[in-house]
């Protein structure tokens, strides 16, 4: 049986006791109702107290009776809450130390600071890709959620040193800072860009002006939802063809056709060719709609004679399992090749 369950049970056998003892003192010795609920009390403690009034034989036998009973029903309720208590602190010390051995084995992983509405979407998109990540949080609330979503998890501030330490930022790929503040935003770039000067940090701005203030800071990429949700309001308008097609190629829920992106390793057998002697299109089924260069040049609809370089990002629109195919061709050849970015 469940420990709480076994503790509403005891306190009720406890309650039930109580009322039986102060019943039992009013109808043998005719008491009033304080005298016998105070006689009952002071039994069940075993606290050593006289009578309240001289008992009669049948009194004194029902009190036996009562010590009996209830020194059985006492112990068992203080064990009960003994046991409840303990036993959350176990569980909770485990807890902790589970989650701190898991988020200590992250390597190139993406720490999500702040977790409201959009924190939450990023984070269902990492798991469901799946890509590794934890999420520092304070708000109780919150960290209840996560734990039900069984996302790994950091209590504190995340514009703090040592909370940025202990969620791995110097083993990690990535950081989204997506708390309501700009302010804080700014905050928690400036510190992780000084902690890991490679890291990759995208950050939300909600106010005018904020993204520069952000990007001085150190963030490599900075989004405003606001903006983007506009645009896109407008472009189901404009364009309503156009979005129905980003929405599918794009949406993590469609099985028939996505679009990812595929980083080329640096040891991988297709760098120095060209697409058309790669063949990738003929090998796997897709359509390479894109290349972002490493330099950062983004060239659009390659022809055949385009050069693959080593970290070259292929942007890709095809079938899941074609996708997958073609990740497996191009960035896991090599020894320096690391999951898809996605």
């Amino acid at each position: 049986m469940n420990p709480i369950k076994q503790l509403r049970l005891a306190l009720l056998m406890l309650l039930l006791l109580v009322s039986l003892g102060t019943a039992g003192y009013m109808v043998i010795e005719g008491w009033r109702f304080l005298d016998a609920f105070y006689m009952t009390i002071i039994t069940i403690a075993t606290v050593g107290f006289q009578e309240v009034h001289e008992l009669s034989d049948g009194g004194r036998v029902f009190t036996i009776v009562l010590i009996i009973l209830g020194v059985t029903v006492l112990g068992y309720t203080v064990g009960k809450v003994a046991q409840v208590m303990f036993e959350g602190q176990i569980q909770r010390f485990l807890g902790r130390k589970k989650l701190e051995k898991a988020i200590n084995a992250l390597k190139d992983h993406y720490i999500v600071c702040g977790c409201g509405r959009i924190g939450m979407l990023i984070c269902k998109e990492f798991a469901a890709k799946p890509i590794p990540f934890v999420v520092v949080e304070n708000h109780p609330a919150v960290l209840e959620k996560l734990e039900e979503e069984n996302f790994l998890f950091l209590r504190g501030n995340a514009t703090e040193d040592e909370t940025l330490l202990k969620a791995g930022i110097k083993r990690a790929k990535g950081l989204v800072s997506v708390v309501t503040s700009d302010t804080e935003n700014v905050y928690i770039t400036l510190t992780a860009r000084g902690l890991n000067p490679e890291l990759f940090i995208l950050a939300r701005s909600s106010e005018a002006g904020s993204d520069i203030k952000l990007k001085r800071a150190g963030a490599n990429k900075v989004v405003s939802p606001y903006h983007i949700g506009g645009t896109r309001m407008a472009q189901a308008i404009l364009r309503p063809n156009v979005v129905d097609f980003i929405e599918i190629a794009t949406g993590r829920g469609h099985i028939d056709l996505q679009m990812e992106e595929i980083c080329i390793a640096e040891r991988s057998p297709f760098v120095g060719q060209n697409l058309l002697d790669a063949g990738l299109r003929r090998e796997t089924g897709v359509i390479i709609v894109g290349i972002k260069k490493a330099s950062g040049k983004m060239v659009f609809n390659p022809v055949s004679t385009s050069l693959l370089e080593a970290k070259d990002t292929l942007i890709v629109l095809g079938p899941p399992s074609s996708i997958g195919k073609l990740e497996k061709l191009v960035s896991c050849n090599g020894p320096e090749s690391g999951p898809p970015q996605g």
